[in-house]
């Protein structure tokens, strides 16, 4: 009745009295100011001329309507904390599941009995680096489907695989069945490009993009330390507790199967919370409900309300930017162009434009650099240290034999202390420069700067060892506060060069494939180049390379393009100037209603 009301008052022409249209334009003005006022009651006289239900059941010529405001359940303006906390619980699942096996890796292809030591680290990596290999090949796939079916089946579909391929690596008998059970949770993994998408559209306003981005590489940060300890802790358990694992049980047939259950049952517990809890974000398969009668009208809400609206809009008319009936002005004559429904689905809309290929090549290059400081750092570490460096005359950048000569307990209290520094970055550093900053600007400046994390690192060697540890922890902080930072920016102009919110997903597949499959050549490579410096007494010929890609990527970030090009429709193109759609700006005053344009 309410509807049917509001619709015969701004509709002046259907009212029978000869002043129908001053009646019109009367009655809007007193909606209008109703309107702006969260509770009042204003009385209007109409005299009708329908046959509807509604204007049947008005038995006099007045009534009165009483316009309060109502509190939205769901604010799409505030940050989604819970949200990102249920996302985060699926994602930190993974990142745990996945590191576990690095502390083992290398003793379990050692168990398999498969060629002589140098052989088993070849095989380990590999061991490693199948899961990256399938997710690579997949990744895009699984974003296309989910821009299909949803992102919440394709999440849970990847956690219920990764649960799997750990079970699977646990009751392993030979290295087959082990690279098996990982290339297995590599092909049913598509999460990471998922959740970036997820992330995005959970995220409605652009202030809260740069704290949102910053959260999954904190969650992954604070899994790739809580994974190797488990692995490291709980493998081989006869060996540790002979009393609750015996001999010839289980855990003593398989000895790496309980660090591998223990993951799995993360992921159990992350797959239920997932399922029950988390929210589906693709904007086309979101929940539509009816507005009740009574919801409040402002000077910012549209005039005509479908029955069957998002309940997210997909304009915040609230903006700045967005100007309402009060803020117009008819200065300049406007037109906006609109574009025609169309039938283009997520596989038709073109993904391949100049914008989203630069930042994709940019976020290939910094996979490749920053996993290649991850491989070279403990290996760098733990490398014999050389007497020679003690001669003055061999201190130079390109003679650098051994390493740092540092045990492997040392080593893990640096790795340790450098998780710890990643994730103050990203908690606290990341939001305050991004906000600050600007996220392009901000992007440009870490990208130019990230040569200098890699070509300090050999430096190192001619730093006396009173003061070694603190120099490592100055190296590691700036790499950190470099690479941390870059990575969320990515995701972010990523997310902003996407033509289409239907066609995200896609997207971040092919950024994460991308990502993927620089992750599994780094380690190869950078350890090829590290043996090959090792002969030559320049083992800081791998960082030097490393930041020679770096340079590469620092060069290219100027090339790719800022904004992104708007386009009009197809459809709209091929329509005469006459007949395209436009729209009408109306400013409404105290005298007269008169079109802008």
């Amino acid at each position: 009745l309410l509807n049917c009301d509001l619709f015969l008052a701004l509709f002046g022409n259907i009212l029978v009295p000869a002043t129908g249209q001053e009646q019109s334009s009367r009655s809007f003005r007193s909606l209008a100011s109703a309107a702006a006022t969260p509770s009042s009651t204003h009385t209007h006289s109409y005299t009708y001329n329908c046959a509807c239900v509604g204007c049947r059941k008005l038995s006099s010529s007045e009534e009165t309507m009483t316009l309060t405001k109502q509190t939205s359940r769901n604010n799409y303006d505030d940050f989604p904390t819970l949200q990102l906390f249920l996302l985060a619980i699926v994602r930190l699942a993974e990142p745990i599941a996945l590191t576990s096996i690095f502390p083992y890796a290398w003793a379990l292809i050692k168990r398999f009995e498969v060629g002589d030591d140098q052989d088993a680290s070849f095989y380990a990596g590999l061991l490693i680096s199948s899961f990256s290999l399938a997710e690579a090949i997949m990744g895009m796939y699984w974003g296309g489907l989910s821009d299909r079916i949803g992102r919440k089946p394709v999440l849970m579909i990847g956690c219920v695989g990764t649960m799997l391929s750990m079970v699977v690596v646990g009751f392993a008998s030979n290295i087959w069945i082990a690279l098996l059970g990982r290339a297995f949770g590599g092909l049913l993994n598509g999460n990471v490009g998922v959740i970036q998408t997820m992330v995005g559209e959970l995220v409605t306003k652009p202030e809260h993009e740069p704290r949102a981005f910053s959260v999954m590489p904190f969650v992954w940060s604070v899994g790739t330390i809580i994974g190797p300890c488990i692995g490291g802790t709980f493998a081989d358990p006869h060996v540790s507790w002979p009393t609750l694992f015996p001999k010839d049980g289980l855990f003593d047939r398989f000895p790496y199967l309980l660090p591998n259950l223990l993951c799995a049952t993360l992921l159990l517990v992350s797959i239920v919370l997932g399922f029950v809890l988390l929210d589906e974000t693709h904007p086309d398969m979101q929940p539509r409900v009816l507005l009740p009668a009574d919801t409040y009208v402002s000077e910012e809400t549209p005039l005509i309300e479908t029955s069957d609206a998002l309940k997210r809009p997909a304009v915040d008319l609230r903006a700045e930017t967005y100007g309402t009936m009060r803020s117009t002005h008819n200065e300049a004559e406007q037109e906006w162009v609109l574009e025609l429904p169309s039938e283009k689905t997520a596989s038709s809309i073109n993904i391949w434009n100049k914008r989203i290929i630069g930042y994709v090549v940019a976020l290939c290059i910094f996979t490749y650099h920053s996993m290649t400081y991850d491989h070279l750092m403990p290996i760098f570490f733990e490398y014999e240290r050389a007497p020679a460096l003690q001669v003055a005359g061999h201190l130079s950048p390109f003679y650098s034999p051994g390493g740092l000569g540092l045990s492997v307990r040392s080593v893990g209290m640096i790795m340790a202390v450098n998780g710890i520094i990643a994730l103050f970055v990203q908690a606290v550093i990341f939001p305050i420069t991004a906000e600050r900053v600007g996220v392009y600007k901000l992007f440009l400046i870490v990208t130019v700067l990230h040569p200098i994390a890699y070509a300090i690192v050999p430096s190192l060697l001619f730093v006396p060892e009173s003061i070694l540890f603190p120099a490592i922890y100055v190296c590691l902080a700036v790499r950190n506060i470099l690479s941390i930072i870059l990575y969320p920016l990515l995701l972010i102009l990523i997310k902003d060069a996407t033509p289409s919110p239907s066609a995200l997903g896609k997207v971040n597949g092919l950024a994460a494939s991308a990502g993927a499959a620089c992750r599994m050549i780094a380690p190869p490579v950078a350890g090829y180049i590290f043996s090959f410096g090792s002969r030559i007494d320049c083992t800081g010929l791998a960082w030097y390379c490393s930041a020679l890609i770096a340079v590469v990527g620092a060069v290219q970030c100027f090339y790719v393009p800022r904004e992104r090009c708007i386009e009009q429709s197809e459809e709209c193109q091929s329509l005469p100037g006459n007949k395209r759609p436009s729209v009408q700006v109306t400013e409404v005053s105290d005298d007269e209603t008169e079109p802008l344009m």
